[in-house]
This record gives C-alpha cells, structure tokens and sequence, in this order.
C-alpha cells in the first residue's frame, strides 16, 4: 500500500513526463525519427548511469584499498589516495572506519559516528578539552562495550566523543599503542 508521500512523487514525476512528452511532441512534429533517436540515446544513457551507479559498490570494495587480515595474524592497511590510513574496527558489531593519527592519544568519535554507534549527543556531558589541528574542542569520554579490529577485541575500552566538527573519527595511540605499527612502503602492519 503506497502512502501519501509515495503517491505525491509519483504524481509528481507523471508531471514532468506529460510536460516533457508534450515538449517533444510539439518540437519534433515533423521529425519523429530524429525524436525516436534521442529518446532512445537519452534512455540509453539513462540506463548506463543507473548499472553504474547499482555497480558502485562492487566496484569500490575492489577499487579501493581495503585491510586484510594476513595467515600470520596482521592487519595489512593500504595508504589511501588521500595519504593517510583507514582502519575499520567493529564497535558493538557496527563497522566504524576511523583515520589512523599516531598524533592523537585517544580513539576519538566524531558526533556522527557516535549517534551511528547510538551514542546520543544531548545524553553526553562534554566536560572534557582537546587542542586539535582546529582548536580547542570539547569532548565527552564514553566507554565502548566492545571493539574488534579482525581477532583482536577490547572490551570496555575508553574513547572520547569530539563536539567539534569533525570529517570521520581518529584511532590515537591509546588504541594503536596495543600493537607493534610498521610502515612497509604504503602498507601500514599492525601486530601484537
């Protein structure tokens, strides 16, 4: 059953296409085979957008650097095109990708990976200050039930929710320091 939203879009959409039609038909009158000819160009095209964008993340995940887990027990991570690190841990079972930043001493979420993580901001007291590439910002500490990177797993591990506006969250030391780090060329290692 379809509620009043979905039946307002579609209203919509039947709209602009008797507008565009009518359009057509007006300015290609004498021309019909050149009106089909753009119709199917523009539908073609249409379509190749839409099996790109359905393909996206198929491609992505084999386009872009991911970590793995090696048969030794490391966590090999590819240097983005950025130039940095991205490592994705599981915080209580939700993948959260957090920038490596050995300059940081804590595992800092930003608002939004921390409302992801259901962290609401208005339950956090931000009594907590950080001097950051920004300035000062307020944080709020926060205890995460549990934090997995492949095999390794924290449990109640401390982290700080940053009030300032931050692009993606940080893994500082405080959570690296639990590993031997090696840069090997554009591969970070991490082992314990």
């Amino acid at each position: 059953m379809m509620d009043g939203d979905t039946i307002a879009r579609i209203g919509y959409l039947a709209i602009i296409l008797v507008a565009l039609g009518g359009w057509a038909l007006v300015e290609f009158r004498q021309r019909l085979g050149q009106a089909l000819r753009f119709a199917m160009a523009w539908g073609l095209i249409f379509v190749g957008v839409m099996a790109g964008y359905g393909l996206w993340s198929d491609i992505s995940s084999r386009a872009l650097p991911q970590q793995i887990l090696t048969a030794e027990g490391e966590i090999e991570v590819p240097r983005s095109a950025d130039g940095h690190y991205y490592v994705k841990l599981a915080i209580n079972d939700t993948p959260v990708t957090l920038m490596v930043d050995t300059g940081a001493s804590g595992l800092v979420l930003s608002l939004d990976d921390a409302e992801r993580l259901g962290i609401a901001a208005d339950s956090l007291e931000f009594r907590g200050e950080a001097m950051t590439a920004n300035g000062l910002v307020r944080t709020a500490q926060v205890t995460l039930p549990v934090v997995e990177l492949g095999p390794f797993r924290n449990e109640g591990f401390r982290a700080y929710v940053n009030e300032g506006e931050m692009d993606g969250s940080l893994l500082g030391m405080d959570y690296l320091g639990q590993f031997r780090m090696e840069f090997a060329g554009d591969m970070l290692i991490l082992r314990q």
